[in-house]
């Protein structure tokens, strides 16, 4: 189940750029996006602190939007506002990850459980209403799992470069960690080192800037001075247990569904896209042109365009 895996979307291991001291300018609209205003919230779901975010008018229908592995609530940031027009929109920290709590083991269930609590805390649920998923990478393989078993509590599925590959071509994952997080003696130092991964260049440094700030805290040192490491935990596939076939789950859902990939994305290759549409040739397929893996940071105003045209077709 190597697939489960793939798309983890912050390493220390994989470079992309090094920080040199001063911060990106962004656009006008990259600026405006984060600055609406949105509520921070948290709700325990099983024990554990699960962070969330809202956006927008809580009477209009719902998007819970879902990040990859290691990401954060913090990514769609500069994506929510501009769906704010249609939808009250919300964003999730899975557990292990940015501002929620580590688990001492993590299951599918549990990712699945964290959605539909924050699903319900949120509002999302109110007077009946069912809100889409629209979940990135490893976000979206948790989305084919609680569609395909809950289903009838979503409205709809959007699966944004989440690879669904045939039996014959497999893909490692990342690899288990050994050691905890590295503390770095200053918030440059460890912006010096973040990383996309799968590697990838991306242009819009402001982007990466942006979210790198939001992957790390501050801690105390032995000495009484802070220092910075990473929020997210470390050994979380250390303490992951999946037993559950991505293809039968994929076929399974049992929702409006619709697949988005980058063109140039190293995970949804030509091969796994065409075994997606075989597969399920009933869905919605759109494709983000220039986009690697992470669409939303390489090309955040066309993803926004094309989910906001794949949502009016799963209606």
């Amino acid at each position: 189940m190597a697939d489960l895996y793939s798309g983890s979307d912050h390493s220390e291991m994989l470079p992309l750029k090094r920080y040199r001291g001063e911060r990106p300018i962004p656009p006008d609209w990259f600026t405006a996006a984060i600055n609406t205003n949105y509520s921070t919230r948290w709700v325990d779901v099983d024990g554990a602190k699960i962070h969330y975010q809202v956006w927008g008018d809580r009477a209009k229908p719902g998007l819970l939007l879902v990040h990859g592995n290691g990401a954060h609530a913090h990514w769609y940031d500069f994506i929510a506002p501009a769906l704010l027009d249609t939808y009250y929109v919300v964003a999730i920290t899975l557990g292990g990850m940015g501002d929620s709590s580590h688990r001492a083991a993590y299951t599918i269930e549990t990712f699945i459980q964290e959605l539909l609590g924050v699903a319900a805390a949120s509002g999302l649920n109110d007077d009946g209403r069912k809100p889409v998923l629209v979940a990135h990478s490893f976000g979206g393989f948790i989305g084919l799992m609680a569609t395909a078993d809950y289903g009838d509590q979503f409205a709809g599925l959007v699966v944004v470069d989440s690879a669904i590959r045939r039996p014959d071509d497999p893909h490692d994952g990342p690899p288990e960690r050994s050691r905890p997080n590295r503390i770095y003696p200053s918030l440059e130092a460890a912006l010096a080192r973040f990383r996309l991964a799968p590697a990838q260049p991306c242009e819009n440094h402001f982007i990466v800037d942006y979210i790198g700030r939001h992957s790390l805290k501050d801690v105390e040192l032995e000495d009484g001075r802070k220092g910075w490491t990473w929020k997210f935990d470390p050994f979380i596939w250390r303490r992951f247990a999946f037993q559950r076939d991505l293809s039968e789950a994929y076929v399974a859902v049992n929702c409006p569904m619709a697949v988005m990939r980058g063109t140039n994305s190293v995970l949804v290759t030509d091969n796994a896209w065409a075994y997606m549409r075989e597969l399920r040739p009933d869905i919605v397929m759109s494709s983000v042109d220039n986009a690697q893996h992470h669409v939303m940071l390489d090309q955040p105003l066309d993803f926004v365009e094309k989910l906001k045209s794949v949502l009016l077709q799963l209606r």
